[in-house]
């Protein structure tokens, strides 16, 4: 990289932003954002123009994530752990009284919002284990008083759906054998019936939606009789299912209701880019204006209650994220903020899409990054491994991209077999392929990058978090030939206890584990097989580890019986044990500890830059 492109520093990618997640209120009269306090994000609160912006919270630890308006306009939702741990409680502020009441006070509880309606702008439904940890119960929620009424006892439901009255009329239940039930009834003194049966091979591709503001139609996501997961509704009153749209391709990645009426403004799918599809014809002159005016993936995040002013925002590669207000009767789009104009100072990288054939045929896709200002030849080289695994990467700002490829590093991001998006053909493909051929995919794409002469094959890393993480080691121990060294964040090294410890509210889903991964008892030599720890002692190049301690989905166990591994055999790796995370990063100072530690591992290993 030529030394008059400058360091972006890593408190510029990786801190706070400042601001972000901005909320409309159901009037269109207030915004509701985050942005930080002395470090730490807290909710603001000001006119739509956000002027008279006020703080309204006052969190002085992990900082709050998200935040949403409730319909009665006076309260503020968001929620909150501890110390990544995942059992999240549900705060309610009161902009009347300046108020903040934890409304789930609840130890070793998860909650979970399922339906808010304007039409009981007091009410919300929420979903709690404090009976059993293994299922969520459905509560209503009285925001006024905070009193919870229990609504459904939770049958054996995964996910749910409620009625334009907030009656929860629509269940998920898992199947012993990896598929799952869509179960439906009419009223809440019905008895539950079946009304979509699915095998393993269509149940991550099938799922209920919403319910038509009749209630006599259910709009849900399905793959069955198609490869790519299709929009489709079905008739209550009969058996009959139409399609409403649908790719050969890819699966139905997002779907935009009219928040009155229910009828679907437009869908969009998750190709090299976004693309998305009008279905009614009364935005369509919207989208035109919103897909046309601004470069970037476009979403709209959310509106008014009248439906005519819209939060927008617009996700490029190479530059901050812009948040704008659209007024749909006037056609205006004013500027609200970019969540870190900072960025603006410098110049970032292009993501490009690729294509490749992996060895067995299977056609790859996925994005490079190079670094600005320097030949694409023998580039020292980054594979960054999503995580998930039923996930995928796409085109758009990432912080850990830009971040390598302003150190010097030539960005590989390829969605291997068992990552979503695709269809269920490719989706299935990864099924019990741990380790096996989803990192074949992985180790191709590098062979790929240095047939095309743009990485140095003597000077590849491996970096990625969660699944990602888990990649990182299988590239340590059973490909460490492929690569120069390797970077993992939250990885699990032992795929029997991986599946041993999961979560107890992800315990419903264990037969999709079974299925897709691998089955404890029938499959216990395989699992052990594709485990990270069982090779441990072949680690041959440099090995850096992070890990949250209160990671409730890859327990810190995971990584400590690897490193516990390396040491007794004197195999030289770097650990890092983050005692206040859990499954990833929430506090700024953790992860700019953390990639600093990175970038200084990666710097001695493949040679890039470094920050001062």
């Amino acid at each position: 990289m030529s030394p008059a492109i400058p360091l972006v520093p890593r408190d510029v990618l990786f801190g706070n932003p400042e601001r972000t997640g901005p909320s409309l209120s159901p009037d269109g009269r207030q915004m509701a954002w985050l942005a930080p306090v002395d470090g730490v994000l807290n909710v603001f609160v000001g006119a739509a123009d956000l002027t008279g912006a006020r703080p309204v919270t006052d969190d002085r630890d992990r900082g709050i994530r998200t935040v949403a308006w409730a319909h009665d306009g006076r309260h503020l939702l968001y929620v909150q752990d501890d110390g990544g741990d995942e059992n999240w409680r549900l705060h309610a502020i009161d902009l009347d009284t300046g108020g903040d009441r934890d409304l789930t006070p609840f130890d070793e509880v998860q909650a979970q919002v399922v339906a808010m309606d304007k039409r009981h702008p007091d009410d919300v439904l929420i979903g709690l284990n404090k009976e059993r940890p293994e299922l969520h119960d459905v509560y209503r929620l009285h925001l006024p008083t905070g009193d919870l009424t229990m609504v459904l006892d939770n049958p054996g439901f995964v996910g749910f759906v409620a009625d334009r009255e907030l009656r929860v009329r629509a269940g998920v239940a898992p199947r012993p054998d990896g598929g799952v039930t869509i179960m439906v009834r009419d009223s809440t003194d019905d008895d539950w019936r079946t009304l979509v049966d699915v095998g393993q091979e269509d149940a991550l591709g099938t799922m209920p939606l919403a319910f038509s503001e009749d209630g006599r139609h259910l709009l849900a996501l399905s793959s069955v009789d198609a490869n790519a997961s299709r929009l489709v509704r079905h008739d209550l009153d009969g058996d009959t299912v139409e399609v409403v749209a649908q790719d050969d391709r890819y699966d139905v990645a997002d779907v935009r209701l009219d928040p009155d009426t229910g009828q679907v403004q437009w869908v969009s799918f998750l190709r090299e880019r976004v693309h998305h599809e009008p279905l009614d014809e009364g935005v369509r002159d919207d989208l035109a204006v919103l897909t046309d005016t601004e470069r970037g993936e476009m979403t709209v995040l959310g509106e008014d209650h009248t439906d005519r002013r819209w939060v927008v925002a617009y996700v490029r590669d190479d530059g901050p994220t812009r948040y704008h207000l659209y007024d749909r009767d006037a056609r205006s789009l004013p500027l609200l903020f970019e969540d870190r104009p900072e960025l603006g100072r410098y110049d970032l990288a292009t993501m490009e899409p690729f294509r490749m054939t992996a060895r067995d045929g299977l056609e790859l896709q996925g994005y490079l990054t190079a670094p600005i200002g320097t030949e694409r030849r023998d580039l020292p080289t980054v594979l960054l491994v999503h995580g998930g695994p039923w996930a995928r990467d796409l085109w758009g700002y990432d912080p850990q991209v830009q971040w390598l490829a302003n150190r010097g590093y030539l960005v590989l991001q390829v969605n291997f077999r068992g990552s979503t998006g695709y269809g269920k053909r490719f989706l299935n493909a990864g099924d019990r392929a741990w380790g096996a051929a989803m990192h074949d995919d992985l180790v191709d794409t590098v062979r790929w990058a240095v047939e095309q002469g743009f990485a140095d094959p003597d000077r590849v890393a491996i970096q990625g978090g969660s699944y990602g993480g888990y990649a990182a080691l299988v590239g340590a121990t059973f490909t460490p030939e492929v690569f120069a060294c390797a970077v993992d964040l939250v990885g699990p090294s032992n795929l029997q206890t991986l599946i041993a410890s999961i979560p107890p509210y992800w315990e419903p889903l264990i037969a999709q584990f079974h299925t897709r991964i691998g089955h404890p008892e029938h499959d216990a030599g395989l699992l052990w097989e594709r485990s990270p720890l069982s090779r441990a002692g072949q680690v041959s190049i440099p090995l850096l580890i992070g890990q949250g301690a209160n990671d409730p989905r890859v327990k810190q166990a995971e990584s400590e019986q690897f490193v516990t591994a390396l040491r007794e055999q004197g195999i030289d790796h770097e650990y890092l044990l983050f005692e206040d995370e859990g499954h990833g990063f929430a506090k700024p100072e953790n992860r700019l500890t953390f990639y600093a530690a990175v970038e200084a591992f990666l710097a001695k290993h493949l040679g890039g830059r470094q920050e001062p």
